[in-house]
């Protein structure tokens, strides 16, 4: 069983903050599920409200308080709590730093080949199959089109 002590890390900022993620089963080669850190900014979102249909998702929260957004729920987490969610339930949820100081959170997710990601808000749509994410817009046109290799 080989340790990790180097995760790779990704950062950065886009329209929905500032972040970064300590990418703990890529660093082992894992497959099957993914695991990773992530550090939200005060001000940051983990992503747009959205919704697995294949892949279960849980957090944990480590440091800070983070604010859970699940439908038309609004519920503070702090660290020791934990939120899952259930794969194919039509819900769609984020993690929103509303705090003054940096949100420590772990994350697990399963990896499925064949799942749909699919965004509350807005009606945009991923698809992950066979090795690709297409991306496509409300109207169901393709707006992008890359590799996937089970993030």
């Amino acid at each position: 069983m080989p340790r990790v002590d180097y995760p790779k890390i990704e950062e950065g900022e886009d329209e929905i903050g500032r972040f970064r993620a300590e990418l703990l089963s890529d660093a082992g080669g894992l497959t099957q599920f993914g695991a990773f850190v992530e550090t939200l900014w005060p001000g940051g979102a983990s992503s747009k409200l959205h919704w697995h249909r294949s892949e279960d998702e849980m957090i944990y929260v480590l440091d800070g308080v983070v604010t859970l957004i699940e439908g038309d729920g609004v519920t503070d987490l702090h660290a020791g709590q934990a939120a899952t969610f259930k794969a194919g339930v039509a819900v769609g949820h984020r993690l929103e730093n509303r705090s003054d100081m940096p949100v420590r959170y772990f994350v697990v997710g399963t990896r499925s080949g064949d799942d749909v990601v699919t965004y509350s808000e807005t009606g945009e749509s991923v698809t992950i199959k066979d090795g690709e994410k297409v991306y496509r817009d409300a109207d169901g046109n393709i707006t992008k089109v890359e590799p996937y290799h089970g993030a």
